[in-house]
């Protein structure tokens, strides 16, 4: 018996000997699905594990009256491999943050100024929407379509966290509208009429 317990210790003890702390990235180094290769240890300091780029209110003076401040893994080295991410939302009244999908991460946002009604979309086109202020959370399942717009008179302000250092973004409005998809396809496919898919392609940049 005894020996049993000796070899457990043993084979925990070389295991746990073989993982990293941390493994920071090294953004001169190509980006995988894995994420970024780690940069050497001795190169490594405490600033690798410090942002403070979400202290500052993000420009809200754009289309969407809204900005968003990322700390993923392309601003914040520190978060590479250890399957999170934050980023700040700053919306200027009647800001909106648009419909969009992170295809590789859940999102959790909390209200720390003001009100954000906030919703998402499931796959059985279910609706889920809540008014949600200041302390408050709500969270948003992966892939699925979700939205943040400003539900009061004044600035609000959030910060959501993702599990991935990289979450993937993907608009919806920019996915139909600021392409080169050709006008008759989108048309086709949203049952829009021409004159309105010729005037989002304008707002958008799109072409086509």
């Amino acid at each position: 018996m005894l020996h049993i317990f000796f070899l457990f210790v043993l084979l925990f003890s070389s295991s746990h000997a073989s993982v990293q702390d941390f493994c920071v990235a090294d953004l001169k180094g190509p980006n995988s699905p894995a994420g970024y290769i780690c940069k050497a240890e001795a190169n490594v300091t405490v600033d690798d594990f410090v942002f403070t780029g979400l202290s500052k209110a993000g420009n809200t003076s754009n289309l969407i009256s809204a900005a968003v401040s990322p700390a993923f893994v392309a601003q914040f080295p520190g978060v590479n491999g250890l399957g999170l991410s934050i980023a700040r939302l700053d919306l200027a009244p009647a800001g909106v943050i648009p419909i969009h999908t992170h295809p590789g991460a859940s999102e959790i946002l909390v209200v720390t100024q003001g009100k954000i009604t906030a919703g998402f979309i499931s796959s059985a086109n279910s609706v889920y929407v809540k008014t949600v202020k200041r302390g408050e959370v709500f969270v948003f399942p992966q892939g699925l379509l979700h939205f943040q717009v400003n539900a009061g008179g004044r600035k609000a302000i959030a910060f959501v966290s993702f599990n991935s250092p990289n979450p993937g973004l993907q608009i919806l409005d920019f996915a139909l509208f600021a392409n080169n998809l050709t006008s008759a396809l989108v048309e086709k496919t949203t049952f829009l009429d021409p004159a309105q898919v010729k005037k989002l392609k304008g707002i958008l940049g799109g072409t086509g």
